[in-house]
């Protein structure tokens, strides 16, 4: 008679045999040729442009290219798999083996519209117990803001995913109005499916991306334009351009000069979702909890009950709401009570020194009305952009 296995036996036997795969790589660590490929993997840090000159002096060397070019491999197969931290990569001592991602699958109706009623509300429920352990201990579990799981910081730690410098962030905004992601809800490119992302990567080689490399405005450009040659045949506008450095400035709040890696990759992933899937589709992603912050964002912007908002105040909610704020603003998971009319002295109300609801007529607001279905598959895509706890807008709102 067979028996049933628990999650938590299965993660203790993978540890098991984690443990044993560890070992035997540890062993192939040791020979010179492995040694010397793991040293030129740590000293290739830098920016795109450097990345392919480096490729193409390997590609000149001739012998060795073959041995250098499992490095490349494996950053693809993580690209393809949706994987992050490699074990490889930090320190196995006490460490789980991440999670292998199965991808989503397209369903039939996914493109049919879903049922997402403005008045009825959705009771939302945490699990109880952590997502990697299983073990349940009340006010010291970390919930996800975006999803139902849980988890225990130490299990995260084991897990790879929360470094030293992450830790206390995420102490102190996991139970904040600003909350936290976990690692499945962080990662944009994990909402992709199969065929989507092997659209993605065809897309990356084409354009010479190499994975897990730094991107620079030039780097940022140069990849607009070859993608958008391809698809139109023809050079991008120059007002396209400019919108695509003002995504630039989007990916880099922080003014370095260039974009990480997995910000870009959200961004190229949810620019393609757009692209590719219907908004009734995009829809279907939503989760409870976003479902419930989009009715309370509508409904504090909806002051005459009615039922409708103005074109105006849907792109106040865009802004104010649903795009991804710096550590310095107020979050995208505000309580309904910060979703009020934008103040005169915000970023959003400034660009033309005046409100756009004193510009526009009662009739022009009467014309460009928008009900509750309409308000969802507009800023559905924003909703979704908002996931990463990157401080990085992965899809800049238009103004």
């Amino acid at each position: 008679m067979g028996v049933l296995m628990s999650r938590r036996q299965t993660v203790e036997r993978v540890q098991k045999v984690s443990l044993a795969v560890s070992a035997f790589k540890d062993g192939l660590r040791e020979q010179p040729s492995t040694r010397r490929r793991a040293e030129a993997g740590t000293a290739r840090q830098g920016t795109l442009e450097q990345e392919v000159q480096e490729g193409e002096e390997e590609v000149l060397a001739g012998p060795s290219q073959p041995e250098e070019s499992s490095a490349s491999k494996a950053a693809w197969e993580r690209l393809r798999d949706g994987r992050g931290v490699e074990p490889e990569e930090f320190d196995r001592a006490n460490r789980f083996t991440p999670p292998a991602f199965i991808r989503p699958k397209r369903e039939l109706h996914d493109d049919e519209p879903p049922d997402i009623s403005l008045e009825q509300r959705e009771q939302i429920l945490n699990d109880e117990m952590c997502e990697i352990c299983e073990v349940w201990t009340a006010e010291s579990l970390f919930p996800c803001r975006i999803c139902h799981r849980v988890y225990h910081d130490g299990c995260l730690r084991r897990m790879g995913y929360l470094q030293k410098d992450s830790a206390v962030e995420v102490t102190e905004t996991a139970h904040t109005e600003t909350g936290w992601s976990c690692y499945y809800c962080d990662n944009l490119n994990l909402l992709l499916t199969e065929e989507e992302m092997y659209s993605l990567m065809e897309t990356l080689r084409n354009c010479k991306i190499i994975p897990g490399v730094c991107l620079t405005l030039d780097d940022f450009l140069h990849y607009k334009h070859q993608v958008h040659k391809q698809q139109f045949e023809r050079t991008m506008p120059e007002a396209q351009e400019e919108q695509a450095a003002l995504q630039f400035n989007a990916l880099d709040p922080d003014k370095k000069g260039h974009i990480e890696w997995q910000d870009f990759l959200s961004h190229e992933s949810i620019h393609l979702l757009q692209k590719i899937r219907p908004q009734n589709a995009l829809l279907r992603l939503l989760t409870p909890k976003e479902r419930e912050r989009a009715r309370a964002a509508f409904l504090a912007l909806d002051q005459d009950n009615d039922g409708f908002i103005g074109e105006a105040e849907c792109r106040q909610a865009r802004h104010s709401w649903f795009r991804k704020h710096q550590k310095e603003m107020l979050s995208c998971n505000v309580s309904i009570s910060h979703v009020g009319p934008i103040s005169e002295g915000s970023p959003a109300s400034s660009r033309n020194g005046k409100s756009p609801e004193k510009i526009l007529p009662a009739t022009k607001q009467e014309e460009t009305s928008i009900d509750w279905p309409r308000f969802l598959r507009e800023n559905v895509a924003y909703i979704l952009a908002a996931r990463p706890n990157s401080a990085a807008l992965h899809l800049q709102p238009l103004p």
